[in-house]
């Protein structure tokens, strides 16, 4: 069964975590949050709190097929600024194992790793020079995947997003049975 981990930090974008976490788990991935905060207790960018299932202290992301980044603001910035974060996406990307951002995450936390040189990739209009600036190619498209690496540009873009994990993670088969069964 694949395993995704989703990174939490203060000012992350609500819709664009929870979001990834129902849709996957109707797909039968085990999907964990894991705070980065000294807390379990996250606030997002809207006000709305959520309790993490983990502490980022207490992961082995090696046993993880995704890492997932949600945007918003500061969240984003707060991923950004997490070193062991940092260095578990590092290391996602080397080994091959997927990678994914929406929003905020593509340009503001992921491009300054690196992971997104030589990568078509999307974000939240505005921050397209970030990416640029990485070496990555700005594709004007709502979830964009290149190899390991997926990313897309926004709240709106949510589940379509998380489609695009699952088909990553279990296929077309699934990812059409969960767009199926939430009428999309």
């Amino acid at each position: 069964m694949a395993k995704a981990y989703i990174f939490l930090a203060d000012g992350f974008e609500e819709i664009e975590a929870i979001t990834p976490v129902d849709l996957m788990r109707r797909a039968g991935i085990t999907v964990t949050t894991v705070s980065i905060t000294p807390l379990k207790e996250v606030t997002g960018a809207n006000g709305v709190t959520v309790v993490a299932d983990t502490m980022i202290t207490d992961i082995d992301p090696a046993d993880a097929d995704l890492l997932v980044c949600p945007g918003g603001m500061p969240g984003a910035a707060n991923l950004a600024a997490c070193t062991e974060l940092s260095e578990m996406l590092r290391k996602q990307h080397s080994t091959g194992r997927y990678v994914a951002a929406i929003c905020a995450a593509p340009a503001v936390t992921l491009a300054p790793l690196g992971i997104l040189s030589g990568k078509k990739a999307t974000c939240y209009p505005g921050l397209e020079k970030t990416l640029a600036q990485a070496g990555a190619t700005h594709v004007s498209e709502r979830v964009v995947r290149d190899g390991n690496v997926i990313t897309s540009n926004g709240p709106s873009s949510a589940i379509p997003f998380s489609i695009a994990l699952i088909e990553a993670l279990c296929g077309s088969a699934a990812a059409g049975n969960v767009a199926s069964g939430i009428l999309l």
